[in-house]
């Protein structure tokens, strides 16, 4: 019997330390020692269990993951296990020799945070001077060692208007792709919302735009932490007389918005298993328990799973399935995470 529901990424924060200050930091992260992080032997053990029954990405990340001593010794186990590797790196640790053991370790992809079209405002955000420059190099070290990268843009009142510039940055590096994430009040990121956060409908305006942006760019670009927009590619597709389809949409035709806890998961620095990063609710800790009974049988990841358990406007939404809201707004804004996503503009059709 096929299970329903299988994970497809994990993000794994392998540490908290770092060595930037982003303004929008989930994991609060410093450059300090953080006590109770997994060791080697207890990571290479998860995936080992992982692997019995699954077949994720793992995304390795922090923190900036980098500053593991074995990060490169994780990459090759997990990818001597058949599993994609994929790394989230601020970039600036990547030099010509990180570059080299990166490709030899086996991962697949790496995703390099680039929040501004030029120095200026990057480096403000990430609160170090050259994080810009040092990103886009280690961006060039990886292209030239034949690594994929990606660059991940976090949107906010004071970039919405460069995403354009981004874009074109992203094709002129070379990236694979660009992801734009939609701030999520979470970790240094609920200062930021106070001031930061785009309106609703500038939210609308951003994803109406990407949808275009997305038909004529030659690099992929994704929308993430931006459930609606898969309602808006449906309304976009239907006014234009076409049904969704991998051939013209990709992966978006394939998937929903919100996956925590459904596709996705999110293991912490000391083995907490979470929806997804930016839900900070545990499911279960991987040195109490197994990944695999985690997974199957959180009453958490149960509730995240059965969406006739989402409240209010979203419940009653007829994009319910392929949307959800983002279930970590919804936690910000009321403390629950079944209540609406507060940043969307749509009222449901009832009775649709």
């Amino acid at each position: 019997m096929l299970k329903k529901n299988i994970p497809r990424l994990v993000f794994w924060e392998l540490t908290k330390k770092c060595n930037l200050s982003c303004a929008h930091c989930r994991a609060e992260a410093e450059e300090i020692d953080y006590s109770g992080e997994l060791s080697f032997e207890q990571i290479t053990s998860v995936i080992d269990n992982i692997t019995l029954e699954y077949s994720p990405i793992i995304v390795l990340t922090g923190g900036e993951p980098l500053f593991r001593n074995d990060i490169y010794d994780i990459a090759r186990y997990g990818a001597g296990k058949g599993l994609k590797m994929a790394l989230a790196t601020n970039g600036t640790l990547i030099d010509r020799e990180a570059a080299e053991k990166i490709a030899a370790s086996g991962i697949s992809r790496v995703s390099i945070s680039i929040d501004g079209k030029s120095s200026e405002f990057h480096d403000r955000f990430r609160a170090v001077k050259g994080a810009f420059d040092r990103a886009l190099a280690g961006a060039r070290f990886l292209k030239n060692a034949g690594v994929e990268f990606q660059f991940n843009t976090t949107i906010t009142r004071n970039n919405v208007d460069q995403v354009e510039d981004i874009v074109r940055l992203a094709e002129t590096e070379g990236a694979k792709a660009l992801h734009i994430f939609m701030l999520v009040p979470v970790g240094c990121g609920i200062e930021l919302a106070e001031s930061d956060m785009i309106s609703a409908e500038k939210y609308e305006e951003v994803l109406h735009w990407f949808y275009e942006k997305s038909k004529s760019t030659g690099i992929e670009i994704k929308a993430t932490c931006a459930p609606h927009y898969y309602r808006i590619i449906r309304q976009r597709a239907r006014e234009e007389g076409r049904t969704l389809s991998f051939e013209t949409d990709g992966m978006s035709a394939m998937t929903r918005g919100c996956l925590a806890g459904t596709g996705v998961c999110f293991i912490s620095n000391t083995g907490n298993v979470q929806p997804c990063g930016y839900l900070p609710v545990s499911a279960g800790n991987i040195l109490e328990n197994d990944f695999t009974a985690i997974w199957e049988n959180s009453e958490l990841f149960a509730e995240l799973r059965d969406f006739s358990k989402l409240k209010g406007k979203c419940g009653d939404c007829e994009y319910k399935g392929v949307c959800g809201g983002c279930r970590a707004r919804a936690y910000y804004e009321s403390g629950d995470y079944l209540t609406p996503e507060p940043y969307c503009l749509y009222e449901p059709k009832k009775g649709s």
